[in-house]
């Protein structure tokens, strides 16, 4: 007889101690390359963060051991509970260690095959045992993670209506599904219990919106609501705000733009003009033509207004990005003027919400919704459906999935869908999202999701102040090492990636169903070298975390200033100049209950609940091979100079720029 040891450990998950342990027996069998062994009972699983072990004894020897099997069965009589399995080790009777990592519920009564945990990838030699398993295995994840059309031209989404069609693996732990319902829950009863939830009037003062969720208030959102009107707070927000992506370098003023040096003559100065400025390039422009077309919402009745603007802006002597110019829709002419900042105060005011009102807009659907959520979901999909638990790769990105696809449910049930927060609030609601975030696909591009490729596209590389970039920069290139070193381990030339079909089908599969085989967008439909790998991997790990975190954290800061962000405006825009009074722009401006309803949607989507897997304190727990855990390790190490760093700089701002720290960065979309 031949004897294996067998560890098992239970937890400790963040949620395990709900149902770590129950009544249900456990029993496991071994498979090698010689034969599997009979089914051992291991009993009921043990207390949270327990290892058990047990012996196992076979005729003979089993050979190199593949994976082994976890079965769970019901006591008779006895409910059965969720068991969460955190790894399973084996120790062969020549002391050889062979590991099975888990982490995830196992429900119901049901049987697991867990393949051993080390990298493997289909190059050179693999085992027919293994092949058969890893296709096996994939098989399943295909069956269980279907793809459907969420809408006409946008990214493709799961096949599961609600988040109860997800498994316990995908769906919030009780922790964080707690704190999420608490915090819509608190934001909602506070602004019902002060009323403006059932009130459709207008503001007859702005002072009193800073009513709206007052004991929640903070630094920041103070400061916007101080300076949402100043020029030079209204550009840092193009470089450092909630969206510090629609900006870029202008090197002639466009046909449709008929700015002249007269209109701003006296914000330049004397020393310099508006050619000497181009061609300096200290000129920059946001052009929100995608909103052209987009279908508006009615709102408490009445009709609700949208706009295309075009905003040009000028880097200052004292290096602040100021908007110098305004025009409020595409096509020039005497009804379309272009305000500049020697117009009349509310005429200039009134022209600048306008713009902030459409950079509301193309954030949250485009920036935010597709670039971060939508994407992630598909790439989740894709992952999980063509890239085995051996695969390296998955490895390497599982970390950036967590509870993407349950965010994404709720989302699309509470926020976008029909009688969301976005019908009731928002002047996309009601069937511009799905027509926008087509739009925006449209135009995506694989350069525009590459953080240095984006800035360098955009012509961002050196303005000053522009802290997204200094802090993104740095964390693209920690991760871009990280990716490298994973898949230099892994694939030792560039013949091992293109011959890897797994790889091969992910690749396709994210390209048809997030991209829609959309070749003008640049992203590849096929992988040929690790340089391709590494570039996209990065980018994917990027999009997941950090780049969420930039357009997702500060919302509540520059958003609770509604003001600042109008969710929809009840005028159409102003086609003369001289006749905008402080009246206006409070007929203009969405009434109380709609501003309540965004206010309590901001809140909601950059308060990440309890129970965070932060970057900074990264925990990849798929690699076992004591290379990839270094450089796991160097990774985090990484992250960790980067927030000292980012904390450091902060002690000496006024306006500090925190969201991409690691420490506060969640490794996933996961709200």
């Amino acid at each position: 007889m031949v004897q294996y040891r067998i560890q098992v450990a239970t937890g400790p998950q963040e949620d395990a101690a709900a149902a770590a342990s129950s009544n249900d027996n456990i029993s496991i069998a071994l498979v090698g390359t010689n034969g599997e062994s009979i089914k051992k009972i291991l009993g009921p699983p043990s207390v949270v963060g327990a290892v058990q072990q047990y012996n196992i004894q076979t005729p003979g020897d089993l050979g190199e051991i593949l994976c082994v099997r976890l079965y769970k069965a019901c006591v008779p009589k006895l409910l059965t509970h969720p068991w969460f399995c955190k790894y399973v080790h084996v120790i062969s009777p020549d002391r050889k260690r062979y590991q099975f990592p888990c982490h995830r519920w196992i429900c119901g009564v049901q049987a697991l095959e867990i393949l051993e945990g080390k990298g493997v990838v289909l190059a050179g030699t693999v085992s027919p045992l293994i092949l058969q398993r890893r296709r096996s295995e994939l098989d399943r994840n295909r069956e269980k993670y279907r793809w459907k059309v969420y809408a006409e031209g946008a990214p493709y989404c799961i096949d599961a209506e609600t988040t109860q069609d997800l498994s316990s693996n995908e769906q919030y732990s009780c922790e964080k599904l707690s704190s999420f319902g608490f915090t819509l829950a608190a934001s909602g009863l506070e602004a019902t219990l002060k009323g403006y939830l059932l009130r459709c009037d207008p503001w007859k003062d702005l002072n009193e919106i800073n009513n709206l969720f007052s004991f929640k208030k903070t630094h920041m959102p103070d400061l916007t609501s101080q300076m949402w009107n100043v020029d030079t707070f209204f550009g840092y927000q193009y470089l450092n705000g909630v969206n510090p992506m629609s900006v870029r370098k202008c090197t002639k003023i466009p046909g449709n733009f008929p700015v002249t040096q007269d209109m701003v003559a006296s914000t330049l100065g004397s020393s310099t003009d508006l050619q000497q400025e181009l061609e300096s390039g200290n000129i920059f422009l946001a052009d929100y033509n995608i909103l052209e077309g987009i279908p508006t919402n009615t709102i408490n009745g009445k009709k609700q207004y949208l706009a295309a603007p075009l905003c040009l802006l000028w880097k200052s002597l004292q290096d602040h990005l100021i908007p110098i110019a305004i025009q409020l829709g595409q096509q020039p002419g005497p009804e379309n003027p272009i305000f500049v900042t020697s117009d009349p105060e509310w005429d200039w005011t009134l022209a600048k919400i306008w713009v902030r009102y459409a950079e509301f807009q193309l954030h949250e659907l485009d920036h935010h919704l597709l670039r971060t959520h939508l994407l992630a979901e598909v790439i989740c999909l894709a992952t999980v459906r063509n890239l085995p638990t051996q695969q390296p790769l998955l490895k390497l990105l599982l970390p950036h999935f967590d509870f993407t696809l349950e965010i994404n449910i709720l989302a699309r049930s509470q926020l976008i869908g029909p009688g969301g927060l976005f019908d009731k609030a928002f002047v996309t609601g009601n069937g511009g999202v799905p027509i926008l975030v087509r739009k925006a696909l449209e135009r995506l591009t694989y350069t525009s999701l590459c953080l240095p490729d984006d800035l360098k596209d955009r012509g961002m590389e050196s303005i000053p102040k522009h802290y997204y970039r200094e802090d993104g920069m740095k964390i693209w290139s920690a991760m871009e090492k990280f990716a490298s070193d994973i898949v230099n381990y892994y694939y030792k030339d560039d013949d091992m990636v293109s011959k890897d079909p797994e790889l091969q089908a992910w690749i396709k599969e994210i390209f048809q169903r997030g991209f829609l085989e959309r070749e003008s967008s640049g992203i590849p439909s096929s992988l040929r070298s690790r340089v391709e790998v590494i570039k996209f991997a990065t980018m994917v790990m990027f999009s997941c975390s950090a780049q969420h975190a930039a357009v997702n954290s500060g919302q509540f800061d520059f958003y609770s200033w509604m003001p600042n962000a109008p969710s929809s405006l009840r005028q159409p825009p102003p086609t003369k100049k001289g006749v905008t009074t402080f009246q206006s722009i409070l007929d203009a401006l969405p009434e109380m209950n709609t501003t309540a309803l965004a206010m309590v949607t901001v809140w909601l989507l950059r308060k990440e609940p309890e129970d965070k897997k932060p970057l900074g304190d990264y925990k990849n727990s798929y690699f076992l091979e004591e290379t990839p855990l270094k450089f796991s390790q160097a990774f985090q190490n990484r992250m960790a100079e980067i927030s000292k760093d980012i904390q450091q700089r902060n002690k000496s701002m006024n306006l500090t720029y925190l969201y991409l720290d690691p420490k506060v960065i969640e490794c996933s979309v996961s709200i």
